[in-house]
């Protein structure tokens, strides 16, 4: 008789808290998709698509250059369209504001003050609403123009002549956003009154940055290149990655690759790094997606 698996309950710590968003691009909405599964009632409040455009074209920009990435960061998400420079589109977001428990935004904090929405202004007039402030730079360099690309080249993870395979900034930055709503929400909670919190994204990548900081990704570092079994190397018909980093790892992987494995350093020596690369080069990925099921290797196999 087949042993039935059951799926654990999602833990819904939000469940019931109302969330509005006036961010835009990718790290707002990415932190609500995150706040949605976490059980909160999402909303967000997008400026009108520009008139050109077909009618039912979202306002934020992310629906404007890839449709589909918009789609999935609002699934289950309240999308309204509002002009918040106009008298009928600050009476939409304060009505909003007035059902609103935590609210989330990503303008510099000279266009908030524009818009009425500075912290001062709105603790007063909502005593139990808290505010989510993702900006670019934290403090004084918060009205400073910047992008994933210029942060990540300010943290020293742009490398080279190409961009990074992805936006870690950006998402680095919602994953830091969806734990300040955490924040302020058990602030709120053990005083009754809202909080404040701002998420920078330069932080994000900076963050992200510490192990390289460390020494621990560049050449000479350990996951950087200097061990022979963290690394990527070409193979019959593709690539493999190996992360056989732990000792215990290391010798299953010289082993395979008919070598001894003394310790920790031997896997940094040339021969080493020789011998791995010769076994690899010989097999293909299919061989090697075997061997790490046959010898618990860490390994995932990649096309060329």
């Amino acid at each position: 008789m087949a042993t039935k698996i059951t799926t654990p309950k999602p833990l819904r710590p939000l469940k019931g808290v109302r969330i509005l968003s006036l961010a835009l691009n990718l790290p707002g909405p990415a932190a609500m998709m995150r706040l949605h599964a976490m059980g909160a009632r999402c909303s967000k409040l997008e400026p009108p698509a520009p008139a050109a455009l077909p009618a039912g074209t979202p306002g934020d920009p992310m629906g404007m250059y890839n449709l589909p990435a918009y789609a999935t960061l609002h699934q289950g998400i309240r999308v309204m369209q509002a002009d918040l420079k106009t008298a009928k589109g600050q009476a939409t977001l304060h009505k909003a504001l007035a059902r609103t428990d935590v609210l989330l935004t990503s303008f510099r904090p000279s266009a908030l003050d524009k818009l009425g929405l500075g912290w001062a202004g709105l603790k007063k007039r909502y005593p139990t609403l808290s505010m989510v402030a993702i900006v670019g730079a934290p403090g004084a360099r918060a009205e400073e123009p910047g992008h994933d690309l210029t942060y990540m080249a300010e943290a020293g993870l742009v490398t080279g002549m190409d961009t990074p395979p992805s936006l870690y900034a950006d998402m680095g930055g919602s994953l830091m956003a969806s734990e300040a709503v955490l924040q302020v929400q058990m602030q709120r909670m053990a005083s009754g009154k809202g909080a404040h919190m701002e998420v920078a994204l330069s932080e994000a990548a900076h963050y992200l940055a510490l192990p390289r900081n460390w020494g621990l990704t560049t050449a000479k570092g350990s996951v950087g290149g200097s061990h022979a079994g963290y690394r990527v190397y070409p193979c019959k018909d593709g690539r493999v990655a190996f992360a056989a980093l732990e000792p215990h790892f290391a010798q299953r992987l010289m082993q395979a690759a008919g070598q001894s494995h003394s310790d920790v350093r031997s896997m940094s020596r040339p021969e080493a790094h020789a011998a791995v690369a010769t076994f690899a080069k010989d097999k293909t990925r299919v061989q090697l997606d075997a061997l790490s099921v046959a010898k618990d290797i860490p390994l995932f196999t990649l096309k060329g």
